[in-house]
């Protein structure tokens, strides 16, 4: 039964994989950049007594994005939200069904925040907000993470929904 976890994720389709394809390039890169940050900040820190100002505004916004897109890819890849040892004692009919409420619940819950969330993006955006800090960004860039994080995540809350009928298994 371990090699099925081995494996990677199956697949619905080529707009799925594409879709995990982008989100690892866009998370990689991002964490590439959280790391160059965080270290070039100790490093002028700590050898010039220097502060860049704006690092630990960035950093902020970097950890939610991965926050929400690592979600998104751990849940394609069957690590989030799921329980092997009680999963894989039930029948195959009844992990398919578990499946297909789990997945119709959280996709219910993820476009409600989605919604919510990009109604407080649209808010700050007409209001002209901006973070009181070094760089004053508006508000509506950083909160705008949020719904696309709810969005990523229930692009493959669908996927998993879409694998637990015949026609899209291998």
């Amino acid at each position: 039964m371990q090699e099925q976890y081995d494996q990677g994720p199956a697949s619905a389709g080529p707009i799925f994989e594409a879709t995990e394809r982008l989100t690892r390039l866009a998370t990689g890169a991002v964490l590439v950049a959280l790391v160059t940050l965080v270290c070039g900040e100790a490093f002028l820190r700590g050898a010039f007594n220097y502060s860049l100002g704006f690092a630990e505004e960035l950093t902020g916004y970097a950890v939610v994005m991965l926050t929400f897109f690592g979600a998104s890819l751990a849940l394609r890849q069957g690590s989030l939200f799921h329980v092997h040892f009680v999963f894989d004692a039930l029948s195959e009919s009844a992990r398919i069904w578990l499946t297909r409420v789990f997945a119709a619940f959280a996709l219910i819950i993820c476009v409600v925040l989605a919604w919510k969330t990009k109604d407080l993006m649209l808010s700050s955006l007409v209001r002209e907000k901006f973070a009181p800090t070094v760089l004053r960004t508006p508000l509506w860039i950083p909160q705008m993470l949020m719904p696309l994080g709810f969005a990523m995540i229930g692009v493959f809350i669908c996927e998993k929904f879409l694998l637990t009928f015949d026609r899209f298994k291998d």
